[in-house]
């Protein structure tokens, strides 16, 4: 694909800032499908237009000058106005109306995705909402190269392409089988877990990290029998008595409610499960995909 050509313009004011995010011409370039050669010689055209050295290139990796960064920052306000503006005229001229893809986690479950569907397409019928129930890397994939609008994930992490919104924390709680005898318990504590078979979710799931931290700051190392990667499988070994966990309250609501599992508060107040939405940054979002981020901010849980 060849340069960017003549004056600038909205495009090459999204690639600049992307280039600037990301650190790299390449990476730039790729978020715009166009090559780096491409993008390299639109930001020479920006500074012959500006009259001033916008990034460093002889450095390795570049650095962005203090006109760079100043221009950067104006970008960023300019651009955040510009799809503000263009978000509502679009608004104005049609109906809420059209699809937004949703991809979520597993375990954020299909019976609460499915109260916040109905809610929505009661508030605006024309807008439909397509859920697709992926684990959480695969929701950050799936975002980031355009496959969903809007993901939905515990432990968000930052990244250069994408914006992160928190929703909400969902609290941490003892699972066990109801004929443990800790089932009884009121509040249970690092300590008294310590002796038990722990579940415990993969190591290199977020959620499995935050729970460590919090027992290892109690000095308790959990006697870990089994690991999964999931919250569903979890719940099915400690079903057939194999051990307990530590689980977000609202995943095991159903199983306590029929008297499967048993669940009691813990004595660890920090440990929460925080749940994100996000989306691409700088990607203009449809009016659907705004109203349903609104829409899920607003709703009391």
């Amino acid at each position: 694909m060849g340069p960017i050509r003549h004056n600038m313009n909205i495009e090459t004011l999204f690639l600049y800032c992307e280039v600037i995010r990301s650190g790299s011409f390449s990476l730039g370039a790729q978020a715009h499908r166009i090559s780096q050669s491409a993008a390299s010689q639109a930001v020479r055209q920006l500074e012959e237009e500006l009259g001033a050295k916008l990034i460093d290139r002889t450095k390795r990796p570049f650095m962005v000058t203090p006109a760079g960064r100043r221009f950067f920052e104006g970008c960023q306000s300019l651009l955040e106005h510009y799809q503000k503006i263009k978000a509502e005229i679009t608004e104005q001229r049609e109906a809420l109306g059209g699809a937004v893809r949703v991809a979520v986690i597993y375990s954020v479950g299909l019976q609460d995705m499915g109260f916040y569907t109905q809610q929505f397409n009661t508030r605006y019928p024309q807008a439909k909402i397509r859920l697709a129930f992926l684990h959480p890397h695969e929701v950050v994939e799936a975002v980031i190269n355009d496959g969903a609008d809007l993901g939905i994930l515990s432990f968000p992490s930052s990244h250069r392409s994408l914006t992160v919104i928190p929703w909400h924390e969902e609290n941490m709680v003892f699972v066990c089988h109801r004929t443990y005898p800790l089932a009884r318990k009121k509040m249970v504590g690092a300590k008294e877990i310590a002796g038990e078979k722990f579940i415990a979710f993969d190591k290199n799931l977020a959620i499995r990290r935050a729970i460590d931290r919090a027992l290892r700051q109690r000095g308790v190392k959990p006697n870990v029998a089994m690991e999964f990667d999931n919250i569903e499988t979890i719940k099915q070994a400690i079903a057939i008595q194999s051990g307990i966990s530590i689980l977000p309250k609202s995943s095991v609501s159903r199983e306590v409610e029929n008297g499967m599992l048993a669940a009691a508060p813990l004595d660890m107040p920090e440990l929460v499960r925080p749940i994100g939405i996000i989306h691409r940054r700088l990607k203009l979002l449809t009016p659907v995909a705004g109203k349903l981020i609104e829409f899920l901010q607003s709703v009391k849980r």
